[in-house]
């Protein structure tokens, strides 16, 4: 067994993990997806989908307390499944949808951008944009990946702070009209609405990442989750109000793709325009720049358990130089090749199957964790329930979106045959390593 790691985080730290994962560029990304679906229910949709994050979020309290493992998720479902082609598979879709994260905030950056370039729209100079906002934060991760760590703390810092100016400054603008149920959308499309932006919410899985850096994980593991997915269930539900509230909806969704950037004229003006847009930029960098970091060390564990080829192991200067530099290529393809709306709900619902099987593992092991069946139960019926519910929208609505969803679910199994028939030999091995258990 491996020697505990020192634990150098206390509990406002590990909070400030979940909402800097949260409040990454998913906000900046989805807002407009959101207003186009559940209209005037912008903040229910909002609300519906944090319920099932916070739901989902017990599950991942209890494993985290209970295998304090930087493997996190992918921990979790290894030892509930021993490692199957189903764990295994789901091992390389989580991988697979921090691509999508990628993508998803590589756009955003791309019609944030544009918007400072007189609102030139040209596709050449889009696909520049796009590819420049991974290009440089895959090259910093090569160069300087201490930097990427280093400068998120100020970075959220300024995020939030942004968030914040928008709800102070827009409060006495808002019209409670336009949030009136007779300018809601369905019950149906409101919780679609709900789905489809779940993707801004999944960053409170980085806690169990850092569970072995935290202090006092028993108690202060759950509260972080707890606190963490309150706090930005509650400031995405002030922006959705400011939003929605201050600005005509016919702005909104001529605007979808920088909705947030409209939403700080009303008070700010111009100016204030120009500074959630240049803010945004910062935002979508920043979290593109920690998720590449993210998921090349992913892949390097993932490949150290033999799940993924050897080459995602190799390490120079102690970074993942080709997780880093295959993150990079395919994430590329994926931000060029797909749009915004299918992006937020590839996004999504690869989360939403990933948190239903890390709730479908907490079923399995709820005695070993010691946990409430029923609130398992919930969390299972929660995310369950979204996933089905999204998947059978886009059937209707967005079949393109679907196809490739079910194309990444479908490489995923695919993957995990061959690889584990013809390179491992076989698709059992021993359970990841869950040291530092039980630590108080």
């Amino acid at each position: 067994m491996r020697e505990p790691k020192k634990r150098t985080v206390g509990l406002p730290g590990a909070i400030s993990i979940g909402i800097g994962g949260m409040v990454g560029g998913g906000i900046f990304a989805v807002l407009g997806e959101a207003v186009s679906l559940a209209h005037g229910a912008t903040i229910v949709a909002f609300l519906f989908a944090g319920m099932v994050a916070l739901a989902t979020s017990y599950s991942y309290a209890k494993f985290s307390v209970r295998y304090q493992n930087r493997g996190g998720t992918v921990v979790f479902i290894d030892n509930a499944f021993r490692h199957n082609l189903l764990s295994g598979s789901i091992s390389f879709m989580l991988w697979l949808s921090y691509l999508v994260t990628i993508s998803l905030y590589a756009v955003a950056f791309a019609s944030y951008a544009q918007v400072l370039f007189n609102g030139n729209t040209t596709q050449w100079l889009r696909h520049i944009l796009i590819s420049l906002a991974i290009l440089l934060p895959a090259l910093i991760n090569l160069l300087n990946a201490s930097f990427v760590s280093r400068s998120e703390t100020v970075i959220v810092m300024i995020k939030v702070a942004l968030l914040g100016l928008i709800i102070v400054s827009g409060a006495s603008f808002v019209d409670t009209e336009r949030l009136s149920p007779a300018n809601w959308g369905t019950s149906f499309s409101i919780i679609v609405a709900g789905m489809i932006i779940f993707v801004a919410y999944e960053g409170f899985e980085l806690i169990a990442n850092a569970a072995e850096e935290i202090k006092k994980p028993r108690s202060n593991l759950p509260r972080a989750f707890y606190s963490s997915i309150l706090i930005v269930i509650v400031l995405y539900a002030l922006i959705a109000v400011i939003t929605v509230g201050t600005v005509p909806e016919s702005q909104l969704l001529m605007a979808k793709d920088y909705a947030l950037a409209v939403a700080a004229r009303p008070a700010l003006g111009q100016l204030g325009f120009t500074i959630v847009s240049v803010t945004a930029l910062l935002a979508t960098f920043s979290a593109i720049n920690a998720t590449i970091y993210g998921n090349a060390r992913l892949g390097y564990i993932i490949a150290k358990k033999g799940e993924l080829p050897k080459i995602l192991r190799e390490e120079r200067r102690q970074i993942p130089d080709m997780g880093v530099i295959i993150t990079l290529f395919l994430s590329l393809i994926i931000a060029n090749t797909i749009d915004l709306t299918e992006i937020a709900i590839i996004g999504s619902a690869s989360f939403l199957l990933i948190f239903f099987m890390v709730n479908i593992s907490a079923w399995k092991l709820r005695k070993e964790i010691d946990a409430n069946q029923w609130i398992i139960m919930m969390a299972c019926l929660a995310s369950g329930a979204a996933l089905a519910t999204l998947l059978t929208h886009t059937f209707s609505s967005n079949s393109g979106a679907l196809l490739v969803f079910l194309s990444f679910m479908s490489a995923s199994v695919l993957f995990e045959v061959f690889y584990g028939r013809l390179v491992r030999g076989h698709f059992f091995h021993r359970p990841y390593d869950s040291a530092q258990k039980g630590a108080s």
